[in-house]
Formats: C-alpha cells, sequence, structure tokens
C-alpha cells in the first residue's frame, strides 16, 4: 500500500517525529510505500507535502490555540474560523493523497492532543468524507494535560480529539491510555509501546562522534550525567540539577541535549539560572544537537546517536510521559539511569523488569547512595545496562512493531475496509 503519515511536524528528535521513522522503516521493509504530510518536514521525511498551516507554531493555529484554551469565551466568528482553517487543511491533505494515490493515512498524535485544532476537524471531516482507511495514533491525550482543562471548545474535543469513526483503527502507546480511551470515549485501542532496533546494536563512535567532549569542553576523565530529551516544564530537568548537585563530585558535566520552543515561558532560562546557584559544572547544547549531523557557526551538529556513547549516566526526571522515548534509547545505548516514577513507567516498563534508581519527587539520600555505587563499580554498572538490553529485546524491539503492524493491517483487511 501507499501510506501517508499525517503530523504538525516531522522533523528534530522529538518523541513522535522519531517514532514515525522508525514505523515507516519497518512499513517499508514489509513492502509498503510511505508518504509524509506536515507543517514541518525533515530531510528523511521524503517524498512528501509541506502545508505549514499544519504545524503547532504557526500564527493561525497559536491564534486559534489561544481563543480555544486562554480567553474566557469564543465568539461566533473565531469558532468560524476554526472550521475555515481546518477546511483549508483539509482541502491540502485531499490533495496529498490525490497525488501520491494514497491507501491509508496513518495519523500521528494530531487528533488526540489539540495543539493544532484546526488540522483535528481536517482529520476527522477528511475520514467522514472519503472514508479512506485511518490509523490514528496516539503519543498523549488532552485530558492528560492541565492546560486543556479550561476551553472553549469541549464540542470540538469530544468530536475531533479523538474522532469515533468507522474508518479509523486507535494506537495507544501504554496501558493507561488503551484502559482510559476505553473507558471515557468507548473506544477499542491496540497497544503500541515505543520500540528502538534492539536486534542491532549501535556500531562503535567514529571519529566525528569522538570529537564531541573537546567540541563542549569537557575532558575524558569528566563524567557526563546526560538529559537527553527537550527543555519543557513536564521533564523536571531542575530535579537533574538537585541530583549533580547534592552528588557533588567534581568530575560530573550535566549536559542537556534537548532545545526549547515547543511551550510558552522561559523555563529554559531559568534552568540556567538554577545550574549556576546550584554550583553544578554543565552544558546547554541543543543548538548543536539535530536529527543528522551537520554544521552551525563552525561548529559541528551532532546526532543524539553520537551523544549517548560518551554518557556515563542519564537523568530521566519527567514528572509525565505517554511512555518513554529516551529511556528505551538510554538502554539501547547500554546506560544506566535515574527515572520518576511517572505513570506508564510504572505501569508499563518496570513491570518487564527493568533496573533503574528511582525516585519519587524526592532525590533522598538512599537516591544518592544508589546512583553513587552505580558509577563507581565497574561490574554492577555492565550488569545493569545488560540486563536492561535484554528485557528491551524481548519487550520493545522492532519486532514487536513488526508483529503489532502486522496484526493492525490484517484486521483491516478482514473488516474489508480497506
Amino acid at each position: 500500500m501507499n501510506i501517508g503519515f499525517v503530523a504538525t511536524r516531522i522533523a528534530g528528535v522529538d518523541g513522535v517525529s522519531l517514532e514515525i521513522l522508525k514505523i515507516a522503516s519497518v512499513l517499508e521493509e514489509m513492502g509498503h510505500q510511505c508518504f509524509y504530510c506536515a507543517g514541518e518536514l525533515g530531510p528523511t521525511a521524503q517524498p512528501s507535502k509541506l502545508v505549514p498551516e499544519m504545524h503547532f507554531l504557526h500564527p493561525t493555529a497559536q491564534e486559534l490555540h489561544k481563543v480555544a484554551f486562554e480567553n474566557d469565551s469564543i465568539s461566533h466568528a473565531e469558532r468560524q474560523k476554526i472550521y475555515d482553517e481546518a477546511e483549508k487543511i483539509r482541502r491540502a491533505l485531499e490533495e496529498f493523497i490525490a497525488t501520491h494515490q494514497i491507501d491509508l493515512i496513518f495519523v500521528q498524535n494530531a487528533s488526540c492532543i489539540p495543539m493544532n485544532i484546526a488540522l483535528g476537524i481536517a482529520i476527522r471531516d477528511l475520514v467522514s468524507r472519503t472514508q479512506i482507511c485511518t490509523l490514528c495514533h496516539h503519543h498523549d491525550f488532552y485530558w492528560e494535560r492541565d492546560r486543556y482543562l479550561h476551553n472553549n471548545i469541549q464540542d470540538i474535543l469530544d468530536d475531533a480529539f479523538p474522532p469515533k469513526l468507522t474508518p479509523i483503527k486507535h494506537i495507544v502507546i501504554n496501558t493507561p491510555m488503551q484502559r482510559r480511551l476505553r473507558a471515557w470515549r468507548g473506544i477499542e485501542a491496540y497497544l503500541l509501546p515505543n520500540v528502538f532496533d534492539f536486534e542491532n546494536p549501535p556500531p562503535p563512535p567514529d571519529d566525528f562522534a569522538n570529537t564531541f567532549r573537546q567540541t563542549f569542553d569537557i575532558k575524558e576523565d569528566d563524567l557526563v550525567i546526560l538529559q537527553p530529551t527537550r527543555i519543557i516544564r513536564r521533564k523536571a530537568i531542575e530535579k537533574a540539577i538537585e541530583l549533580v548537585r547534592k552528588l557533588n563530585d567534581p568530575r560530573m558535566v550535566f549536559v542537556v541535549t534537548g532545545y526549547e520552543g515547543d511551550e510558552a515561558g522561559h523555563y529554559g532560562t531559568w534552568l540556567r539560572e538554577e545550574a549556576e546557584r546550584a554550583g553544578i559544572r554543565y552544558r546547554f547544547i541543543g543548538d548543536f544537537v539535530g536529527a543528522e549531523r551537520g554544521e552551525k557557526n563552525g561548529k559541528p551538529i551532532f546526532s543524539l546517536w553520537d551523544i549517548y556513547p560518551h554518557a556515563d549516566f542519564i537523568t530521566y526526571p519527567s514528572v509525565y510521559e505517554g511512555f518513554g522515548n529516551a529511556l528505551l534509547e538510554t538502554i539501547y545505548f547500554r546506560k544506566p539511569f535515574i527515572v520518576h516514577r511517572y505513570g506508564p513507567y510504572v505501569a508499563d516498563i518496570r513491570p518487564k523488569g527493568v533496573r533503574a534508581v528511582e525516585f519519587s519527587y524526592d532525590i533522598t539520600d538512599e537516591v544518592l547512595a544508589q546512583v553513587k555505587q552505580i558509577i563507581d563499580d565497574k561490574n554492577l554498572y555492565d550488569e545493569i545496562v545488560e540486563h536492561n538490553y535484554q528485557i528491551a529485546l524481548q519487550h520493545f524491539s522492532f519486532a514487536v512493531l513488526r508483529n503489532t503492524l502486522r496484526r493492525i493491517l490484517d484486521d483491516f483487511a478482514l473488516s474489508h475496509i480497506c
């Protein structure tokens, strides 16, 4: 089949974009051809159609988001503007489908969290009119985020986030989401956790990757404590800063690879101030980390895969995650980690037998002792990371993705929708 991925963006190193490329690679292995339509497209998301209005940072999308979630009320004209914008996007999606003779659209997180309201409506209307086979892959639901609880468009949210239509099959990434979607909306969903290519371990770093420490003035005997995430508040990066401060080890350099800009506010500025107040050594290198290697202002652009091999310990203090892409990357590169006990970790990752330093809100003396022991005891370090790799190979590998995709596509065929 010709399968079209639809999202607000398919670019960079955010979790949704990374999962899209993994899924596409497996679908192509299975003989399908993949196409991409979004408001921002990376170089690997080709062939494609760029529709700027689909991005959540598009001025119109941001204007409508404010009307829906920040204002006290919504006028008839403002509501009509949402539907006018949705109609424009729907037509663009129909052109994408016609141009590439798309048999099935694979919607990625655009029909569950209303960062672009008009896009969600456009997808609902598109499927309703054309009856095209559709997979809606949900990484976050709006009711899981406080900022969407006050709104002026509950009817739209009920109707389009996500839509309940016959040609649509739904996929969620954790079991709590699966249960809530069934209970609250009466929608059954397949379960597909985040995955990684554990069947093929990473190669050793090459000459380019080995310039990482020198580029950022990190000595060979320094300990890199890595925070491999975007700079957004739910990542609770201040807890990682607290950890490094309390460990009080002069060898440690705290490195944050992610960028900021996906949320309003000045969280990144505040984090830098926190790091200064903590008196730790730190590097915020998001401007020099990309989905692919390159160069910027005379400095190299590294991929995350270039950086992970140089890490000694990973911090993952998020208070909320849909699943935990960075945790799988951490396990793939055989690194130990500290994790806050967020919901899907407790529900779907920890029960598989993954070993980590865990905490709930507070960085206690016991937590500090566990981190120190792992860093200082090479045998324990190696034992933990190898154990975690074997667990992930069984439960979070591409084999899981292949089997799930085959089952879903077979179910489409059996139901005579496609």
